[in-house]
């Protein structure tokens, strides 16, 4: 059983956090700003975009009843397996972007395309919560837009082989057969 006092300091921390989460509303208020804007994904640097797809895509993996297990190194191209029930587990590496047009890659050597493993891709547009998609490897075996293979063969070519998304507005109806949920309800039939 907890103590009056240690409940009192709990509450005193819990207080404090909040006041000083009051404040810096306050602050960036007072800084010029209407309103403090939830998706403000240009305030965080790349590795927090990457931590926080990452989590976001893990938490909602979650809320589908999927089980997530988190890998302690992510040398091998995957950052988490997951499953439903009793199904098989389904390798999953996470990449993200905060712009409606660019592109993101993954290393051929380290995205072996078989029918287990998924890119999860979140796009962070400003002022918009993620969308997310959970794209099958097995769709870069016969790429088309935006699913591209660059092998970089020539000799001038320094890069790596790889998988590439290529995010543009013309190519985002293209992914809508890849959002997280319908990827997932194929997944848990």
């Amino acid at each position: 059983m907890q103590s009056k006092a240690a409940g009192r300091s709990a509450k005193h921390s819990y207080q404090l956090g909040l006041k000083t989460c009051k404040t810096h509303i306050e602050h960036a208020y007072i800084k010029g700003r209407n309103s403090v804007q939830r998706y403000n994904w240009s305030r965080l640097n790349n590795q927090q975009v990457g931590t926080y797809t990452e989590y976001f895509v893990k938490m909602e993996l979650t809320m589908y009843g999927l089980q997530v297990y988190t890998t302690e190194v992510d040398d091998r191209g995957i950052d988490f397996v997951a499953r439903y029930e009793d199904e098989s587990f389904i390798e999953i590496q996470v990449k993200s972007l905060r712009s409606p047009c660019s592109y993101v890659f993954i290393h051929k050597d380290k995205f072996m395309l078989n029918k287990n493993l998924y890119l999860a891709f979140g796009l962070l547009l400003e002022g918009k919560p993620p969308e997310l998609y959970l794209i099958p490897s097995v769709v870069w075996e016969k790429p088309s837009k935006p699913f591209v293979s660059r092998d970089y063969e020539k000799p001038e070519q320094k890069s790596k082989p790889e998988w590439g998304l290529n995010i543009s507005k013309k190519n985002m109806p293209l992914l809508e057969p890849y959002r997280l949920d319908k990827t997932i309800e194929s997944l848990c039939r």
